[in-house]
């Protein structure tokens, strides 16, 4: 009996399904799963770093020629959004990364801070470049490592460095984001340390 033919079935109960039962079982229905294959258990620190590295925020910040490796690395080629890094914003205030691509001139130091006290928490630094990393090539008066304006966490060397060494330190990144405790804490302000430090 053909299962499609409406015109053979004449009530319910001589309606017969010509594919095997199982192909419509419910997944959820399955007695052989037992529950540490349905449940997910984890630390709510871990849930929250987990969060946050998947979804880092730079902000739009080139000060020279590393900069257009930063662009191409945003580009379909290396595709950062693979590791959640996608969306360049232009304000500090939407920002929760800032990549200093580039070298830091004196002029430009307080407004790398200013731009970073902007910022909300949590953010993070990642500075690209051997000159903003140590000033590079260019070693004089006029010229500051970016690590004396304000702190950073990843260092990319390189003049300028690949948009895969770029794309490595935000795996560092994320990395050093997913091993953070007290994620909690700080976040509904509970953490004694950051009241004792402000």
């Amino acid at each position: 009996m053909d299962a499609w033919d409406n015109s053979i079935v004449a009530d319910a109960d001589k309606f017969e399904i010509s594919q095997p039962p199982e192909l419509f079982a419910r997944a959820d229905d399955d007695p052989s799963a037992s529950l540490h294959e349905t449940v997910l258990t984890t630390r709510l620190d871990n849930a929250l770093n987990w969060a946050r590295k998947n979804s880092l925020w730079p902000m739009t910040f080139g000060l020279a020629c590393c900069a257009i490796e930063m662009m191409s690395m945003m580009a379909s080629r290396y595709d950062a959004a693979r590791f959640g890094a996608e969306v360049f914003r232009g304000s500090p205030r939407q920002s929760d990364l800032m990549i200093i691509a580039g070298r830091v001139s004196n002029k430009m130091a307080p407004v790398i801070r200013q731009l970073y006290r902007q910022m909300p928490e949590p953010k993070w630094v990642i500075s690209m470049g051997a000159c903003a990393t140590s000033t590079g090539v260019f070693s004089n008066y006029a010229l500051v490592p970016v690590n004396q304006v304000i702190p950073v966490d990843v260092f990319v060397p390189g003049c300028p460095p690949r948009p895969e060494q770029l794309i490595y330190a935000i795996m560092l990144l994320q990395e050093k984001i997913q091993n953070e405790r007290g994620t909690v804490r700080r976040t509904l302000n509970l953490d004694k340390r950051a009241h004792a430090e402000a």
